[in-house]
C-alpha cells in the first residue's frame, strides 16, 4: 500500500486549494520585493510545476519566456489571473497524478538526473507554495483587513466564501 503517497496527495490538495483563493483576493499588481504580486504566483506555479516530480525532465508552459520564472527579470509577457489559475489547474492534475501512479518505495529515489529525491523534491515544493501563499495573502490582509480563507483539511473545507474575517486588533472577527 502507498499510505505514504496518500498522506503527500491529502496534504497537497489544501495546498493548491490556498493558493488559488490567494490569486482570487489579491492585488495582482501590487508591489511586493519589487514586482508585482501576479510574478509571484507565477514564480510559485512554475516551480511546482518544474521541480516537483524532475527539474531535469521537464517542459516549459507554451507562455513562458527564459527568465519569467524569477520575478526579478524583466517580462513583456503580462499573464492574466485566468492564465494563472487554468496554469494552476494544470500543475495541479500534473502533480496529482503523479502521486496517484508513485510507491511509497520510490520516494527514496532519485529521479533521473537529480540529486534530490522525489520525497525532497515533495517537500521543497509544499514549502515554497505554502511560503508564496502566505506572503500573497499577508499582502491582501494589509490591503483590505481581511485573511484570505485558509485550508489545512480537504475534508473539513466549506466554500462559504473566499475571506475568513476581518483582522482587529491582533484577533479574527468572523
Amino acid at each position: 500500500m502507498n499510505e505514504l503517497c496518500k498522506i503527500i496527495k491529502e496534504v497537497v490538495v489544501p495546498n493548491f486549494l490556498n493558493i488559488r483563493t490567494s490569486i482570487r483576493t489579491y492585488d495582482r499588481d501590487a508591489i511586493c520585493c519589487g514586482a508585482p504580486c501576479w510574478r509571484w504566483v507565477y514564480h510559485a506555479l512554475h516551480s511546482a510545476d518544474k521541480w516537483f516530480i524532475n527539474p531535469n525532465v521537464y517542459d516549459e508552459p507554451p507562455f513562458h519566456k527564459d527568465g519569467m520564472d524569477n520575478p526579478d527579470n524583466p517580462t513583456d509577457i503580462v499573464l492574466t489571473d485566468e492564465q494563472l489559475l487554468d496554469y494552476l489547474g494544470a500543475v495541479e492534475k500534473k502533480t496529482l497524478d503523479y502521486l496517484d501512479n508513485l510507491t511509497d518505495a520510490e520516494l527514496y529515489e532519485k529521479p533521473e538526473g537529480c540529486r534530490y529525491t522525489r520525497m525532497e523534491l515533495v517537500l521543497r515544493q509544499f514549502r515554497h507554495i505554502s511560503f508564496h501563499t502566505g506572503m500573497l495573502n499577508g499582502q491582501t490582509a494589509l490591503a483590505t483587513g481581511q485573511f484570505p480563507m485558509w485550508v489545512s483539511e480537504t475534508g473539513k473545507y466549506v466554500d462559504d466564501g473566499i475571506f475568513f474575517g476581518r483582522y482587529r486588533k491582533g484577533r479574527v472577527d468572523p
